[in-house]
């Protein structure tokens, strides 16, 4: 590398195809799993799907498995983990899932893609959410003033932001702890 270089990189070691793919459906079993644990959640308190909507509990292993394991498995469990869910549970809304695909996709994308960039976690994640909402919200406004849809609307853009603030601070909280943790018992193995 050049002392030219804008941003740092620091080598990890590439993982396997195989562990790529286990780790991409780990993503995908858990971002149909854990907001089925919120939703469940949200029921006993008499709240719905409230705090699924408020804590984003699919975002986040979509993130790690890219910070973890790279941009094909954080790409891939990005988009098939909104799929997988909306087959099994019916969440997320029909109108909403493939803006849902398409913002995870990139969520798990951007992580994948800063994996090796030497950045604080918290930071990466940052990255990733802004360039995961922006894609969201070009889409929405494609399929608004593209296409003519009328099952989504503009107002979800920033209700989403909104709504999401909890699982938004959630993810900064959460995410870089658990990037340490596994990669501390990784670095302890070897």
């Amino acid at each position: 590398m050049t002392n030219t270089m804008i941003m740092k990189t620091m080598e990890k070691p590439r993982l396997s195809v195989k562990a790529q793919t286990l780790a991409t459906i780990a993503a995908v079993a858990g971002a149909v799993a854990v907001p089925q644990i919120f939703h469940a959640l949200g029921a006993a308190f008499g709240l719905g799907t409230t705090l699924g909507e408020a804590f984003l509990p699919m975002h986040l292993p979509i993130l790690l498995v890219g910070l973890l394991a790279g941009p094909y498995a954080g790409a891939a469990a990005g988009m098939f983990g909104p799929l997988v869910s909306f087959a099994l549970s019916g969440m997320p809304g029909i109108a909403m899932l493939p803006f849902m695909m398409l913002e995870l996709c990139v969520y798990g994308l951007a992580a994948g893609l800063l994996r090796n960039v030497k950045l604080p976690v918290v930071a990466k994640v940052l990255i990733a959410q802004i360039a995961g909402r922006v894609i969201r919200s070009a889409a929405i406004l494609a399929a608004v003033y593209g296409l003519g849809s009328e099952s989504v609307s503009l107002a979800s853009i920033w209700m989403s932001i909104g709504t999401g603030v909890y699982g938004i601070v959630l993810q900064w909280a959460l995410l870089p702890v658990a990037v340490h943790f596994v990669e501390r018992m990784t670095y302890e193995e070897r």
